[in-house]
């Protein structure tokens, strides 16, 4: 219960930051610390998305576009994801499904490294917005977490991808 609380906290916040605008956000955790890399190119992108028939959207991302606020920690994040063989990350959806006025469900296939998973979505929208997010693993995708000093700094397996698509409502 505690952790739905807190994913529902995760998305009403990111909802309102990332209202009538693209954005793509990933968060994750150290054992001492937070941190927050977001992609500035597809924020800064007019692009704006359509739902319907076959035009769903294939988001491709520069992985070197991420910025996480943090010199080192934006060049680790980079080597994690080791952006000079994999210079981009993909979110390709695949479905997408109205549940109610204001709620939708995709499924959307995330490539990163050469590795491919599906996951399902849950979406709102929001002032021209439509706002997801998803708990993922770098595991997921093969990636061993990054450690610093020996181990006593490291980062834990899981991440969040926050993302929200301005959509044309026509």
């Amino acid at each position: 219960m505690k952790n739905k609380i807190l994913h529902l906290i995760l998305f009403l916040v990111t909802g309102f930051y990332f209202s009538q605008q693209n954005a793509v956000e990933i968060n994750g955790w150290t054992n001492i610390n937070t941190f927050k890399c977001i992609n500035n190119s597809f924020s800064n992108s007019p692009n704006v998305y359509l739902f319907t028939g076959n035009e769903l959207p294939n988001v491709i991302l520069k992985v070197n576009d991420f910025d996480c606020r943090n010199r080192i920690m934006t060049s680790d994040f980079r080597k994690t994801l080791n952006s000079e063989k994999y210079p981009y990350l993909s979110i390709k959806f695949l479905n997408f499904y109205r549940q109610t006025t204001n709620a939708f469900s995709a499924t959307v296939e995330v490539k990163m490294m050469n590795v491919v998973k599906k996951y399902t979505i849950e979406f709102s929208e929001y002032k021209g917005s439509l706002v997801g997010n998803k708990r993922l693993r770098f595991s997921d995708f093969n990636i061993v977490p990054p450690k610093k000093m020996g181990g006593m700094v490291y980062v834990k397996d899981e991440l969040d991808l926050f993302f929200s698509l301005a959509i044309d409502k026509n």
